[in-house]
């Protein structure tokens, strides 16, 4: 990352503290808010990086990782491409949302392309300084009125259906011991996920009651 990239992602981060509370005084996850996502059955953090795939798409990789310290772990949450939800606002389950890395600027993203080691459909991040496709939506899938911190969670893949999940296989170099995190077509334990260190963005009064596009309801 470059030194102009840096400093931006260093404004970001800044802004962000000035908005927000201890994340234990939120319950719910919130617009704007920038965290890590846990894989509820591997214990591992949805992770991404400056590598890109040896095959397939090509784009930058996205795995999971044990590290809970790493720093390539933050993901900021946003609204769908063309509704960007308003900074503070709690997700509804059922809500389009996408994730922002946030070192690299890279939204989460799937398509149709094979992952590199089991085969299943391919997770990479895409685009530039958080601009992307529709390939980077995901609808937040949870028990509630809202995405609640505590509980587990699915995301499903708006363009292909596809669920957020890990396969179970392990990279070698250069991204040793990092799992392979893939689209699955079926929702097993592998497609649940928590969510954990983060920046949580503060509400705003009467949040819940935006005016929000009934589509995505964020």
């Amino acid at each position: 990352m470059d030194r102009v990239r840096q400093t931006m992602m260093m404004a970001q981060c800044l802004l962000l503290l000035i908005s927000i509370v201890n994340g234990s005084d939120l319950q719910h996850v919130t617009c704007g808010s920038v965290v890590k996502l846990m894989n509820n059955n591997y214990k591992t953090r949805l992770h991404s990086h400056d590598i890109k795939y040896g095959s397939g798409s090509g784009q930058q990789s996205v795995t999971a990782v044990d590290d809970q310290e790493d720093g390539n772990s933050y993901w900021a949450v946003k609204g769908p491409v063309d509704a960007p939800c308003t900074r503070g606002v709690p997700v509804k389950c059922g809500a389009t949302v996408r994730f922002e890395h946030l070192t690299t600027g890279k939204n989460l993203h799937s398509h149709l392309f094979s992952s590199p080691l089991s085969g299943n459909q391919e997770i990479s991040a895409f685009g530039k300084d958080g601009q992307g496709d529709t390939g980077d939506n995901w609808v937040a899938v949870c028990n509630d009125d809202y995405w609640e911190r505590t509980e587990i969670f699915r995301l499903k893949h708006v363009d292909t259906e596809k669920w957020l999940s890990i396969s179970g296989r392990t990279f070698g170099r250069p991204i040793n011991g990092q799992m392979e995190v893939i689209g699955s077509g079926y929702s097993d334990s592998s497609a649940y996920w928590l969510v954990m260190e983060g920046v949580y963005v503060k509400p705003t009064e009467n949040d819940k009651t935006s005016s929000q596009s009934p589509r995505d309801e964020l």
